[in-house]
C-alpha cells in the first residue's frame, strides 16, 4: 500500500509540475484557430517526455529508499555490514565511481543501484538476498550493481524514457487532431471537440504501451553489460554465473514499477515488456564472452 501511495502522489507531483512548466512556457497552447502549432507541440512534447524523466531520475534515490524502507550502512553495527561496506568500497575504487551509499532493507532475494549521477548513488541489498547466497556470490550480485552505476545506466534509460515519452506525447496529439478534424470536417465550429481528448488518451496508452518494449528492449541490455562489468570487476565470470543460478532457482522480490529497471532481477508478462532478460540468456550471454 505503500509502495502503490508513493507511486500515485510522486506522479500526481510530477503532473502538476510539469503542467505548471508547460502553461508559463507557453508550449501547452499548441492547439490554435489555424491548426496544430507544431512547433508549440514539439515543446510541450520534449518538457512532458524529458522533463518527467529527468525528475524521476533526481528523486530516485530517496524515492528507493522510502518505498523499500532501505536502511543506509551509517556505522556498520555487525560483521555482515562491515563487510558489505568493504566490498562496495573496492569494488568502487575498480570501477572509477564514488563510493555509494550502501543499504539494506527488508524483503525476498534482490538488489539495486539507484541515483542521479555516478557519484551519488545508492546500492541495496535486500536481506532474502543476503540470507540465501554464498559470500562470493553477494560480492558479485554487488559488483554488477557498481557495474550499473559506473556504466552510467540510470541516466542512460533517463534519456532513452525521454525520447520516447517525447514521441508518444507528439504523436498521439498529431493523431487525435486528425482524427478530430476528420470527424468534425462538417462543422462550423473551431477548436477541439472531444474526438481529440478521447484519441489522445487512447494514443497515450497504445503508444506508450509500444515505447515500454523499446524501453525494456534496452534495459535488457543494460543487463547483459552489468553482469560483463560483474565478471571485470570480480575478474572472473564464475561467481556471477553462480549468483544467476541460484537467482533462478529461488523466488525473487519485486521491486516498485519505477525502479524495476535498476534491480538484479525483474521482468514483465511478457518477454517483450521485461526489463531482464531470463537467469538462463544471462548466464549463457556470460559463458560466451
Amino acid at each position: 500500500m505503500k509502495r502503490v501511495f508513493l507511486f500515485l502522489a510522486t506522479n500526481l507531483a510530477i503532473m502538476l509540475v510539469l503542467g505548471i512548466s508547460a502553461s508559463l512556457l507557453g508550449v501547452n497552447r499548441y492547439l490554435t484557430a489555424n491548426g496544430l502549432n507544431l512547433g508549440a507541440l514539439l515543446g510541450f512534447a520534449a518538457l512532458m517526455g524529458f522533463g518527467g524523466a529527468f525528475i524521476s531520475l533526481w528523486m530516485s534515490k530517496p524515492l528507493a529508499k522510502w518505498s523499500t524502507g532501505a536502511r543506509v550502512i551509517q556505522q556498520p553495527s555487525n560483521a555482515t555490514e562491515v563487510w558489505l561496506m568493504n566490498t562496495v568500497a573496492a569494488q568502487a575504487q575498480r570501477a572509477g565511481i564514488a563510493m555509494p551509499e550502501v543499504a539494506v532493507y527488508d524483503g525476498a532475494p534482490n538488489a539495486f543501484a539507484t541515483g542521479a549521477t555516478k557519484n551519488a548513488s545508492l546500492v541495496a541489498v535486500s536481506t532474502g538476498l543476503l540470507q540465501s547466497m554464498t559470500q562470493e556470490e553477494i560480492e558479485a550480485v554487488l559488483a554488477h550493481e557498481v557495474a550499473h552505476i559506473a556504466n552510467g545506466d540510470m541516466v542512460t534509460l533517463t534519456l532513452i524514457q525521454g525520447v520516447v515519452n517525447t514521441f508518444v506525447v507528439f504523436l498521439a496529439r498529431v493523431v487525435a487532431y486528425a482524427v478530430d478534424s476528420f470527424i468534425r470536417k462538417d462543422e462550423e465550429s473551431s477548436g477541439p471537440g472531444i474526438a481529440f481528448y478521447v484519441t489522445s488518451i487512447v494514443c497515450d496508452l497504445l503508444f506508450g504501451l509500444l515505447a515500454s518494449i523499446i524501453v525494456a528492449w534496452f534495459s535488457r541490455q543494460r543487463e547483459f553489460r552489468a553482469d560483463r562489468g560483474s565478471a571485470q570487476i570480480m575478474g572472473t565470470p564464475r561467481p556471477m554465473i553462480a549468483a544467476l543460478r541460484r537467482l533462478g532457482g529461488i523466488e525473487q522480490g519485486d521491486l516498485p514499477k519505477n525502479m524495476a529497471a535498476s534491480g538484479i532481477a525483474g521482468g514483465g508478462m511478457l518477454s517483450l515488456f521485461s526489463t531482464h532478460p531470463s537467469c538462463e540468456e544471462r548466464i549463457a550471454a556470460l559463458q560466451r564472452a
